[in-house]
């Protein structure tokens, strides 16, 4: 007989927009225990699996706060109230919580003053300022003027058959759900949520027992960060441009580079600070993805995509969004884990905007080998391969412009545009492989140099900060000959420091923010994110044990020019008591973004 021998939840705690999927484990017929479905289309020996899901609505309805979505929340905004800002994102659990959180949740009110074009003196009097005394901004447990959280906004229409009521405890189920995976609702939020399993005959379309049920924490909602502005920052101005609404503007393009953190990485050991609801893949993968097409990206380069998550998920979803995808999956030599959860990078455009002309592919450890059978004697070639072979890999892409040259130098010339998209081995103790593998890269940018003139843009995860020698190659050209990092070199693999140079005119993308010229509170803003010495910004990898830039974007300056820049994070943005992952933010990387725009061509 077919039944049910456990029921667990991959989380107990259901979170809005993230599916999920219980584990069940089944004895089937024949006596063999499995996870696999018996759905009703294929029964076994006459019999099948039905699965319902329930709606606990209490009397008593609890809102969540949208900072700590495991807090009951005891205060609300009322300036979101008044500005039609979605309730979810009023609540707090204690008036800390909403100091806190102050410099971020203002911004939900700019920007809603802003789409309601609303002066400054009325959004002053609409929302006020938090620590004047607090009028008209929030309403808290205990006063007089708080919202009654007994009656808590309403979650919308709630399905037209509720399964029963429980007159004690005043509960009412509602089905929700005939499949055996679930995904919350808004209308969820702040109930739990109930899973029925039970086989059935077949035949008679009757229950062969009682249901195994499990029940679910209250549903949360899916917590959002905070807004990302893209900055204008070609000459001397600062302007904002709405992301949500932004579309590159004729001849100009965007380009966005993320490491998303591979799931096979995201584990609870190395980031115990993260609950490990946000860690889950079920989470974080529509959290990146709601992230990643928020940004409206023209060309997009992301690194740490596990083999298995681009085929599954990232290209078919991004694929409804108009974008084309080339992926690079990392070598095996040294990986020895499960070959479809292998990470590497991806690259994306809208079709609409660029056509794919050739694709090349990097493989750090075939230059490897090909070096070692150069100048490592035969009796030193294994551990020279031991140390240079990392799996690393880049994918550069070739694509063709369909907005076309906009100078009328060139009437009808083909604008290209080259792609490079990377991560560089991470280990600190490897300097030499590091910068090795930067240089390897940028003698093969060099050959596509020679053989077409075109705009390049060097994008990804380095692993090296600025200041670094892999750091320097790619921004000056060169590495200085005293510079430390050359003191290791075991293989000798960088003599003579002199050939350790390229061609290319490089220039980081976000230095702009560094050398613009002019004064104002956004300017001031970001350049207290930036590091002085280096003209980068304080950060782009943020945990509990480290915190620096090793994410970068690098264009030709002789045929691109920056436009604009999305806007950096501080520390007050992340939160004052997390690091990265979080519930708001789910890579241990933040995304950088750039808007380029073709410098005409000169004919020589």
């Amino acid at each position: 007989m077919l039944s049910v021998v456990r029921v667990h939840l991959p989380s107990e705690i259901p979170i809005v927009g993230c599916e999920i999927t219980p584990y069940v484990l089944l004895r089937r017929p024949d006596g063999a225990v499995s996870t696999d479905d018996v759905p009703e289309t294929a029964p076994t020996d006459g019999q099948f699996m039905r699965y319902r899901w329930y709606r606990i609505q209490s009397d008593r309805k609890v809102p969540i706060c949208s900072v700590h979505p495991m807090e009951q929340a005891t205060i609300q905004c009322l300036g979101c109230l008044k500005s039609k800002i979605p309730v979810a994102k009023s609540y707090h659990c204690s008036a800390k919580c909403f100091s806190d959180a102050w410099q971020h949740h203002k911004v939900l009110h700019e920007r809603a003053s802003s789409a309601l074009n609303e002066n400054g003196a009325e959004e002053d009097e609409l929302f006020g300022r938090f620590g004047s005394g607090g009028s008209g901004v929030l309403s808290t447990a205990g006063s007089g003027s708080l919202s009654n959280f007994g009656q808590s906004p309403s979650n919308g229409p709630v399905p037209l058959y509720p399964s029963g009521t429980d007159k004690n405890s005043g509960e009412t189920w509602f089905e929700v759900g005939r499949s055996r995976t679930y995904t919350p609702l808004a209308d969820d939020i702040g109930h739990a949520l109930k899973f029925e399993c039970v086989a059935v005959d077949a035949e008679k379309r009757s229950p062969m027992g009682p249901p195994t049920s499990i029940m679910t924490s209250r549903v949360i909602p899916a917590p959002t960060p905070t807004p990302r502005r893209l900055i204008q920052v070609n000459g001397d101005v600062l302007g904002h441009l709405d992301l949500d609404s932004q579309t590159s503007s004729l001849g100009t393009f965007t380009v966005l580079s993320y490491n998303i953190l591979a799931d096979a990485y995201a584990t609870s050991d190395a980031y115990s600070y993260c609950p490990t609801w946000a860690l889950s893949w079920t989470y974080r993968r529509q959290n990146l993805l709601r992230e990643i097409i928020g940004y409206h990206a023209d060309i997009i380069c992301l690194q740490e995509v596990q083999f298995n998550h681009f085929e599954d998920y990232f290209a078919p979803e991004l694929d409804k969004h108009g974008y084309q995808a080339l992926y690079k999956r990392r070598t095996t030599e040294v990986y020895s884990g499960n070959p479809m959860a292998i990470d590497g990078c991806a690259t994306f455009f809208r079709r609409d905007k660029f056509s794919h002309v050739k694709k090349y592919e990097v493989e750090f450890n075939k230059a490897a080998q090909s070096l070692t059978d150069a100048i490592i004697p035969a009796a030193q070639k294994r551990v020279a391969l031991s140390r240079l072979i990392k799996d690393n890999i880049a994918l550069i892409a070739v694509l063709e412009a369909k907005f076309g040259n906009q100078g009328a130098e060139n009437p009808g010339k083909r604008q290209l545009l080259c792609v490079a998209n990377t991560h560089i081995n991470v280990h600190q103790d490897l300097k030499d492989v590091k910068l090795w593998e930067v240089h390897t890269l940028l003698k093969g940018l060099e050959k596509i140099a020679v053989s077409a003139d075109i705009p390049m843009l060097v994008c990804g995860d380095f692993n090296s900060t600025p200041g670094s020698s892999p750091h320097g190659l790619l921004a000056v050209g060169k590495v200085d000959q005293l510079h430390p990092d050359l003191a290791i070199d075991p293989l000798g693999i960088l003599r003579p420091p002199s050939k350790l140079n390229h061609q290319l005119p490089l220039v980081s993308a976000y230095s702009s923010f560094a050398r613009m010229v002019g004064v104002g509170y956004d300017l001031e803003h970001q350049r207290r994110r930036m590091d002085p010495a280096t003209n980068e910004p304080l950060f782009t990898n943020c945990t509990r044990d480290f915190t620096g830039t090793v994410d970068y974007i690098f264009y030709t300056a002789d045929s691109l020019t920056v436009e604009s820049l999305l806007e950096l994070l501080d520390e007050e943005s992340l939160r004052k008591d997390t690091a990265l992952p979080s519930p708001e933010w789910s890579s241990d990387h933040i995304a950088l973004l750039a808007e380029f725009r073709c410098k005409p061509r000169i004919r020589r």
